[in-house]
């Protein structure tokens, strides 16, 4: 946008925005807003907009424009005109808030509060606001929002306030802390029939809190803490302002859990917590969900909060085990949703007690496990009335699977065998039990199912005679039992599949009740799903069964099988050939193998249309090979090959090559597609390993054909695959550096046309690829050509906050660097030293430069330990020149904000410095780094 643009211009675009009926008008008006708005113009516009205030539309407009432009340009306005900007915003306050809309009282506090953060010349912004608003009551709602903001706005991402600004806000807010509490009991007092203004206030108060500014003593001996316990008292409290009075509890309870700084304010909140017990029945018997909800949030703040001291004094205290009672009545509740929000405490609970290891603690918090089980499975019942297998992609489905998740993480408190005995005699002495009650109890026993065998050694009478009789229950099922019945009791007989390998009497029983559920078109899936656990824990035995299993597989794509669960029968049936001599192993492969190649081969000859999840569809069949070779490239499941013995996957791999090669060129515009041949290509290769051989020249020479026309990042990955395995090999160094070569060109002119934060996977499949090279023959790549343009797109790539693109880089960068440090006794390490030297005499500062840059500016906290490993090795491999380089690079780094904040100070600078040319340890650096980092954040 050139030019200012005319109010009247403006507020025809917001009309066509909200009030035309045409589409394509509105499509047009809103991309030309955005353009303003993003134009320096904004600043003028939306101040004379707010000034003339003509409607609901054009006012929030230009509130959300100015709160925008202050959150994100605010570099764009010059430190003289920061005066005047405030002064304008308060005028816009005065004139518009007494009768304007809430959501753009929101905007307008935001930009006042966003505006006093970052101008560091605005001292004490509370305590002017206060005297400017405070004493209207019409004034009250814009005032409470902005002091409600400004807190939560002091740790905004977006503003990078910097720690030094950051602690003289907070500073500041601190000295106005008590006239805020001040202001806040007036207008409990003064509007305690308005319950805009209470929802506010406590809103308010709840994020002093968050900012952990106040006083717990001070609070604790006002009549201010008590108005959010009377809200949650009072059943005849509006839903907004309860919901604002939990929010605001559960900041308090959040601050005291610092029980030494706090301890007057979190036995006050323990005492009024615990008196909220007879209004969360009510609400209950109210049938109010919502109130519920608030309860239950904050019976879960206070055990989360006081779990050290339920840990140190159990039922002692503010350590009172009545804390669980109250999270047990909730999970009591007959809406799953209260349940669950208690869940996060269940599983720190459990996982103190599991370090602490102590007998004594578990014993004590034993019971109310049980009752946690006990009530979670209640929980997990269906609708007596649901008809079908469980929906297993609806709100309830993933509510039952974090119960299964949650009950094997606390299991071990109560003992796997007592909650299945339990469960089971709850089912065998209840007569009449209806379907619903009994397929929620076989799923939690199928939750602990697999933990059985573990447990059962101390006590192994209960095993033995209560698992045979639920095992011979569910194997017995009549025909027209709930067809979710029998598909739990499917998932059960799976999830006891290391009991049956304890017991192989059972095999042939469960074998053939599997095989009828494959069969039957509701069961299908989840029969192969426990026929390929059986596979996978019964493997020696399964072995006689290995044909049967083949003739399953060959009619698979006859079957009611989903594919995800097809592809894990394959691994199932997979593993059972690790356990097979060399010879059976390679015949067993082939003819998996090749049902699978035969209907890829199949799909190119008959040239249909692929449509996605059907037969047509090759990555049905790339899947299934995948998953089938995947498993030979481990350790521990990968046949045992002595040197100079090949490999029993070796000509099976030869003989599925040709098709994945015609798969791969017939469908090589198709991404999907190409990237799942690939994936399967690498299983391949890594099965067999060096004796893959023969298909390095072909396959590169595919690649590198396809890549001109398809940048695929998959085909980079592939390479570097590929360089792992024979980049040592002398007469394969040639083929796979011009391969690189051939790689680069258009992997850089991608990268150059489209940008690199848009080709996040091409950045990280690039630098796995060169970061192989440098692993497996440094030598071939530092003499390359390519190696300087390698390393600037490696600077440039520092920056980008991808964080699998970017861990790549940083890998790249240290590999790069260590090689002139390690195996410093090998021939070639002076030659390796050199050629690193003289890339980093003309690199080296601009390296450094551009990884400052990246923590101070561009990348997240957690990101930084990938930047210390290379920080670190440059000072290993030259600490002299590091320092020098980094000197440099942190004179360029800017010292004030716009707003005129300090962002380092000279001694801060200084210290870095030193503590990172002085470090010996990478966690030093990192460590260093990341508080730096905070200074400009």
């Amino acid at each position: 946008m050139d030019s200012a643009p005319s109010t009247e211009t403006v507020v025809q675009a917001i009309q066509t925005l909200y009030h035309n009926p045409d589409p394509a008008c509105k499509e047009r008006a809103s991309a030309w807003l955005g353009e303003l708005q993003r134009s320096v113009f904004a600043w003028e516009v939306a101040d004379q907009l707010l000034r003339n205030g003509q409607d609901l539309e054009t006012s929030y407009f230009a509130a959300q424009t100015m709160r925008t432009k202050i959150q994100y340009a605010f570099h764009e306005l010059p430190q003289s005109a920061h005066q005047s900007l405030k002064e304008s915003l308060l005028n816009h306050a005065q004139n518009l808030v007494s009768n304007a809309s809430p959501v753009i009282i929101t905007q307008l506090a935001l930009a006042l509060a966003d505006l006093a953060l970052q101008v560091a010349g605005w001292k004490c912004p509370a305590k002017e606001l206060i005297e400017k608003f405070g004493n209207t009551v019409g004034n009250l709602p814009f005032l409470l929002e902005v002091l409600t903001v400004l807190p939560e706005e002091v740790n905004s991402r977006s503003l990078r306030l910097g720690a030094n600004r950051r602690g003289e806000v907070i500073e500041e807010l601190a000295e106005s802390c008590d006239l805020v509490i001040q202001l806040l009991i007036a207008c409990t007092q003064s509007c305690a029939a308005d319950s805009r203004v209470q929802a506010k206030v406590y809103r308010c108060l709840g994020s002093w809190f968050n900012l952990g500014v106040i006083q717990g003593e001070a609070v604790a001996t006002s009549q201010l803490l008590n108005a959010p316990f009377q809200a949650m008292h009072n059943p005849e409290t509006v839903s907004s302002v309860h919901e604002a009075a939990c929010d605001c509890i559960c900041s308090a309870l959040y601050v005291a859990e610092d029980i030494t700084r706090y301890e007057s304010l979190a036995n006050c909140l323990f005492q009024g917590v615990i008196s909220l017990s007879e209004p969360y029945h009510v609400s209950v018997a109210q049938e109010d969900i919502d109130k519920s909800l608030n309860y239950c949030r904050v019976f879960t703040e206070l055990a989360e909060s006081f779990l050290e001291l339920m840990m140190a004094a159990p039922g002692q205290g503010l350590g009172d085990l009545r804390i669980l009672d109250l999270l047990l009545a909730c999970v009591g509740h007959c809406q799953y949703e209260v349940a669950e929000i208690t869940f996060n405490f269940w599983y720190r609970l459990s996982e103190v007690l599991y370090k602490r290891d102590s007998t004594n603690l578990n014993t004590i918090f034993k019971p109310y496990f049980q009752r946690l089980i006990n009530s979670l499975s209640v929980h997990c019942q269906m609708d007596e009335d649901h008809e079908g297998v469980p929906d297993e992609t609806d709100d309830f489905a993933d509510f039952r699977i974090r119960v299964s998740e949650l009950i094997k993480d606390v299991v071990f408190i109560v003992g796997s065998i007592n909650v299945f005995t339990q469960l089971f005699r709850n089912l065998a002495e209840t007569p009449n039990t209806t379907w619903d009650v009994t397929e929620a109890h076989m799923y939690v026993m199928s939750a602990v199912a697999k933990n059985l065998m573990p447990f059962c050694v101390p006590s192994p009478s209960d095993e033995s005679e209560v698992v045979p009789q639920v095992l011979q229950a569910v194997l017995n099922l009549p025909q027209d039992a709930h067809i979710a019945v029998r598909y739990t009791g499917t998932q059960l007989v799976g999830e006891l599949c290391e009991w049956i390998d304890r017991h192989p009497d059972t095999l042939d029983s469960v074998l053939n009740f599997l095989l009828a559920g494959l069969q039957h078109p509701k069961l299908g899936s989840v029969s192969a799903t426990s026929l390929q656990n059986i596979c996978a824990a019964c493997r020696e035995q399964m072995a006689r069964h290995f044909k049967g299993l083949l003739q399953i597989v060959e009619a698979l794509d006859n079957l009611h099988i989903s594919n995800e669960a097809a592809v894990g029968l394959l691994k199932g049936i997979s593993l059972i050939l690790t356990k097979m001599p060399h010879d059976q192993l390679a015949v067993g492969l082939r003819a998996l193998c090749q049902i699978q190649a035969d209907r890829l081969s199949q799909l190119i000859v008959q040239n249909e249309s692929v449509k996605e999840g059907t037969r047509t569809d090759p990555t049905i069949f790339l899947d299934r090979l995948a998953s089938i070779f995947s498993l030979f490239q481990y350790r521990h499941t990968a046949p045992e090959v002595q040197n100079g013995q090949i490999h029993p996957c070796q000509q099976v791999v030869q003989e599925v090559w040709p098709v994945l090669s015609d798969t791969c060129n017939k469908y090589q515009a198709d991404i999907r597609i190409v990237e799942r041949c690939c994936r399967c290509i690498r299983f391949a290769v890594r099965c067999v390993g060096k004796q893959s051989a023969g298909l390095l020249q072909p396959l590169v020479t595919q690649m590198v054909n396809v890549y001109q026309t398809h940048q695929h990042s998959c085909f980079l990955y592939l390479g570097s695959i590929l360089v792992d395995e024979y980049g040592m090999e002398e007469g394969c160094r040639t083929g796979l550096l011009d391969m690189l070569k051939a790689f680069c060109g258009p992997t850089f002119q991608l990268l150059k046309t489209g940008g690199l934060r848009n080709h996040p996977d091409t950045i990280d499949d690039l630098f796995r690829l060169c970061a192989r090279f440098v692993q497996r023959c440094p030598l071939v790549i530092l003499h390359s050509e390519m190696i300087d343009a390698i390393l600037e797109c490696a600077m440039a790539a520092s920056t980008l906050d991808h964080r699998d693109a970017n861990a790549s880089v940083m890998k790249f960068l240290r590999d790069l660097v260590h090689t002139a440090i390690a195996n410093d006794c090998d021939d070639d390490y002076q030659v390796r030293r050199d050629m690193v030297e003289k890339l980093m005499v003309v690199r080296g500062p601009q390296l450094v430069q551009s990884l400052m840059s990246a923590t101070v500016f561009y990348l997240p906290s957690y990101m930084l330990p990938d930047v210390a490993d290379v920080v670190f090795e440059l000072m290993r491999y030259n600490r002299a020149s590091f320092c020098v380089w980094l000197e440099h690079a942190l004179k360029g780094l800017p010292t004030e904000t716009t707003g005129g904040a300090i962002n380092a100070t000279h001694k801060q600078l200084t210290d870095f410095h030193k503590q990172i040319t002085s470090a010996e340890e990478v966690k030093t650096v990192s460590s260093a780094l990341r508080d730096f980092s905070r200074l400009y954040r």
